[in-house]
């Protein structure tokens, strides 16, 4: 049998299987709560928690307390020291490395065999399925395709155990099936110097049969522009005429689809968004054309859901899946195949639909800037003026920051519109202590920054006092309980208070 012919019988199984929980999304959920519940109530934090005689969903919200990073770091520090049977019964030997909290640059997620296989391998699988739905021609398989992943460090803890970006970890234990037709070689993808990989990376992918693509659109991007400066062309169906499928996720699509119509001209070019986080594999797009995400509810993960009105409790209560509603945001709890226990990755969606269950991702639950993969969050930023204001003897009142989205030849990055008491003598060196002082703080925003590939240094503007006072009075926004909005992961704020910028 012809490998297209047999890999669209495979699909063919994979999408009954989807539309099996669409229709049955309870069910689906409650096997997977058991199955957990099961698997781990040996394990030491099993018995802590007595999973060996819980029984509900209920009885596990009663008895398990959500916990975010801060909770989970001494376990996974417990796990990076070679302790095993903690959280998950299998062995755990990668974590991968994520964006920082206010204690730490990064979090070092754990990741076990079976979340590897059961839930990323598998969201990355039915992205292929959902593809050859969408267009029973393909000929996806005969190609090959081009993975935009991160680096690798091994882990120097352990000889067995490695840290990476998850695409890294991903990549590393890929199967032979898929290997065989991923580009570039290994050597280059999990490269660290993202200057000398990029460049790599363009050389070695433009001379192969590229039908398709997976990575984040920033880098995407950037990998994809040196290409055509590489061979002259004026798009990239010119270099590589099969493409028809660029699988993407990390940060949002929007800002980034008109420039990616210039580079894929070619008529039945297909986009496929999915919600991959380190912790795990939560939604794809699977109506073609949607912004929609469909809540993926077979990955080896539990959810709860917490309205984000109620996120300022202690222990606030979660709501199942049965009892959300549509259009009203939720920051989501998982526990998963990796020991992730009622966990809050800091992510909010909101539900544009339950039958079947669809939604998109709102943002965090705390201010930020996600443009280009950054995660930079309110503590960085904050901890960013400090050292700069201490490197150049200046006073801030307010400050505010958002995006410069790519556009043409130029690059991205961030502008900062600033409230001085007392500006700095010289604004080029506090825009150098901001910038290298979240560089510092931040593993995702250093990356970014690197060699000015995908993020560029950030762009400081002074305004004069009582800016901001009148500004958030016209918004109606004056009393103790309003802040002025420190990162916003779009432009709103900074288009209001530019036209505000001393010529």
């Amino acid at each position: 049998m012809p490998v297209n012919a047999l890999f669209s019988f495979l699909i063919k199984k994979r999408l009954q299987q989807i539309e099996l929980f669409r229709n049955n999304p309870h069910e689906a959920q409650l096997e997977v709560f058991h199955k957990l519940i099961g698997h781990a109530r040996y394990t030491e934090w099993g018995r802590k928690h007595g999973y060996a005689d819980i029984r509900t969903p209920d009885q596990f919200r009663e008895r398990v307390p959500l916990q975010d990073y801060t909770g989970l770091k001494p376990w996974v520090d417990r796990l990076r020291a070679g302790e095993q049977n903690l959280l998950w019964p299998t062995d755990i030997k990668w974590f991968a490395k994520s964006s920082g909290t206010t204690n730490a640059a990064s979090k070092f997620i754990p990741v076990s065999r079976e979340a590897l296989e059961d839930c990323h391998y598998k969201g990355g699988k039915d992205l292929i399925a959902l593809h050859y739905a969408h267009r029973p021609d393909s000929r996806l398989y005969q190609g090959m395709n081009m993975v935009v992943g991160g680096s690798s460090t091994i882990e120097q803890l352990r000889a067995d155990a490695y840290t990476g970006d998850l695409s890294a970890i991903i990549i590393r234990n890929l199967p032979v099936w898929v290997e065989i037709r991923r580009t570039p070689v290994i050597e280059t993808a999990l490269m660290e110097n993202w200057e000398e990989k990029i460049e790599r990376m363009a050389r070695e992918t433009m001379r192969e049969d590229v039908r398709s693509i997976a990575g984040v659109p920033s880098w995407t991007l950037v990998i994809l522009r040196r290409i055509l400066e590489l061979t002259g062309k004026a798009h990239v169906h010119e270099v590589w005429p099969h493409l028809e499928l660029f699988m993407h996720g990390g940060v949002s699509f929007g800002p980034y689809r008109e420039q990616f119509a210039k580079l894929f001209p070619a008529a039945g070019m297909n986009y496929l968004e999915s919600y991959n986080a380190s912790e795990g594999f939560f939604g794809i797009t699977d109506e073609k054309g949607s912004a929609d995400l469909l809540l993926m509810l077979d990955y080896g993960i539990f959810f709860e859901f917490i309205p984000v009105e109620e996120l300022h409790r202690e222990q606030p209560p979660t709501r199942w899946l049965h009892e959300v509603e549509p259009d009203r945001q939720y920051a989501i709890v998982i526990s998963t195949n990796a020991g992730l226990w009622r966990y809050m990755p800091g992510d909010t969606i909101r539900f544009s639909g339950v039958k079947p269950y669809r939604f998109r991702v709102s943002g965090r639950t705390r201010s930020f800037i996600n443009a280009f993969g950054e995660e930079l969050i309110v503590e960085n930023a904050e901890r960013g003026i400090e050292a700069a204001c201490a490197a150049t003897g200046a006073v801030v009142n307010e400050f505010t920051a958002g995006p410069v989205y790519m556009g043409g030849a130029a690059r991205g990055g961030h502008e900062w519109v600033i409230e001085f008491e007392r500006p700095p003598d010289d604004i080029r060196a506090f825009t150098e202590a901001l910038d290298r002082r979240m560089r510092e703080l931040n593993s995702d925003y250093d990356a970014k920054r690197r060699g000015d590939m995908a993020l560029v240094a950030p762009r400081v503007h002074a305004v004069r006092q009582g800016t901001f006072f009148r500004w958030m009075k016209e918004r109606g926004k004056l009393g103790g309980q309003n802040k002025v909005p420190r990162l916003c992961n779009d432009r709103q704020w900074l288009d209001q208070l530019l036209p505000t910028v001393d010529a």
